[in-house]
């Protein structure tokens, strides 16, 4: 597990933090779909660049 992938996967994790806080304050929904994406996006980018 490299440097990049550890920063990737933290990211996505502090994104999902937010979406489900967001969620919790009754946002709008483009601004958790976002969130969501992000979130999706970067821990999927930071598990496939884990060398296993």
């Amino acid at each position: 597990m490299n440097g990049l992938s550890t920063v990737l996967i933290f990211v996505g994790l502090f994104f999902l933090g937010g979406l489900i806080s967001f969620a919790k304050q009754g946002k709008p929904k483009g601004t958790l779909a976002l969130l969501g994406f992000a979130a999706v996006f970067a821990l999927a980018a930071g598990l496939l660049r884990v060398d296993w």
